[in-house]
């Protein structure tokens, strides 16, 4: 890994596509660019329109091209949905180097080994996920390089999809002009970024709530155990308010990010605001308690469910609680209604950088966290894999006029130096 690696993260979220520039400078990580732009061809979680889902693509790296001029050509694309499952796998392979020192060749051995599993016609493998290694029966090691051994097993949760879901997906990224450096899960990742090791180990809930659909994640024993969708998220709470004050669903959402409230008690009844009823020119006028009137029985019901699945996956209380992130979660009061409904411990997750400290940029700076994750464990390995020798590949836009004129004027210089390096020997 060079000392200053630039890494793109694209998440195609239901009301969202986000593009996230990172940088990685002499091992320190820092947001630098962010592109957004509103989500066309994409209902409930699921791409329904290839075109337009292009369009809002090359629309986000655009808006975050310009912001830091650095020209994106490869991105690590985050995938979710009630398509995606997971299943535990075993792998086991000698140690090759002569000395029994367990090298990168070896994890990644292992770890395909893993990989060696029945799958159905319709399914692919996205990634897998080492839960611990074993060398020659010592357990629960969470990183085998450098020991020695004779015999190295791992202990893994390999994570599926649809192929049509993800090949759809990939085209949409590769027809906007872009190449898919890696799919990244976006539970695995937001949970990596906004869970403490004390969470994942004891067991807790991540839940991330989107315009379209609500997805969960438990991480248990250190590592993701269980994930879920569910068909429900904040454009429910944006069709509601739409029926109850009779207007349109553009105005629903616009009244919904101003005045918003998900809690009756923290609502202000002298909060007035207008709206256009359909099919009448007057405006109509209506009050915050209005609004939370319709807001809160459904995030009353979003929480309620989120507590159903929980239970049918198989777990009733985990001590580490429910960690909130999604758009959705911007919203007051949310987290007072989470925590009378769930009856347990709950916080709401927000990236702590400059420019994304909201829980809807949870998911595109979870992706990069886990990239970059990827990336030092190999650079730290002393990894020689090719990915990591490439040149990066975002590199800053340059005029070409401006890179001939810099080409011309360095050949001169050469010469000149050449010529003096001879004349002192003349």
């Amino acid at each position: 890994m060079s000392n200053n690696d630039i890494i793109v993260s694209l998440d195609i979220g239901t009301s969202k596509v986000r593009a996230i520039i990172g940088e990685i400078n002499n091992g320190t990580f820092n947001i630098i660019g962010v592109g957004s732009a509103d989500s066309e061809g994409i209902r409930k979680g699921a791409i329904v329109d290839i075109d337009q889902t292009v369009q809002s693509i090359r629309s986000a790296v655009d808006h975050a091209e310009r912001m830091v001029e650095i020209q994106i050509s490869e991105v690590y694309v985050g995938i979710s949905g009630n398509h995606i499952g997971l299943q535990t796998s075993h792998g086991v392979v000698a140690v090759s180097n002569e000395d029994r020192e367990i090298g990168e060749e070896d994890i990644d051995r292992v770890l395909k080994a893993a990989e060696v599993v029945a799958l159905p016609p319709d399914r692919e493998i996205i990634d897998v996920v080492a839960k611990q290694f074993v060398v020659d029966g010592l357990e629960g090691i969470s990183d085998p390089r450098g020991m020695i051994g004779v015999r190295l097993e791992v202990e893994a949760t390999i994570i599926t999809g649809a192929k049509t879901a993800i090949h759809n997906l990939l085209r949409c990224v590769e027809k906007s002009g872009l190449k898919v450096k890696d799919l990244v899960l976006i539970p695995l990742g937001a949970g990596q970024l906004a869970l403490s090791k004390d969470e994942k180990t004891m067991g807790s809930v991540l839940v991330d709530i989107g315009a379209g659909s609500t997805t969960l994640a438990v991480f248990e024993g250190g590592s993701i155990s269980a994930t879920s969708t569910l068909p429900i998220g904040g454009d429910f709470v944006t069709n509601d308010i739409a029926y109850g004050l009779r207007t349109l669903t553009d105005q629903a959402e616009k009244v919904k990010l101003k005045y918003g409230c998900a809690l009756m008690d923290n609502a202000a009844p002298e909060v007035m605001f207008k709206v256009t009823r359909i099919g009448s020119n007057v405006d109509k006028e209506f009050t915050q308690e209005d609004l939370a009137a319709i807001i809160e029985p459904r995030v009353q019901e979003i929480f309620q469910l989120v507590r159903q699945e929980i239970k049918r996956l198989g777990y009733n209380e985990l001590p580490g609680g429910y960690i909130l992130t999604g758009g959705t979660m911007s919203m007051p009061g949310v987290l007072e209604v989470a925590q009378a409904e769930l009856a347990t411990s709950v916080r709401i997750a927000v990236p702590d950088f400059i420019g994304v400290r909201d829980p809807g940029y949870c998911s595109g700076v979870g992706i990069l966290h886990n990239a970059i994750r990827n990336i030092r464990v190999r650079a730290s390995s002393g990894g020689n894999s090719s990915s990591n020798n490439k040149k990066p590949v975002n590199r800053a836009k340059q005029n070409p006029a401006a890179a001939t004129q810099e080409n011309s004027s360095q050949k001169p210089g050469f010469i000149e130096r050449l010529k003096n390096m001879f004349s002192e020997f003349i």
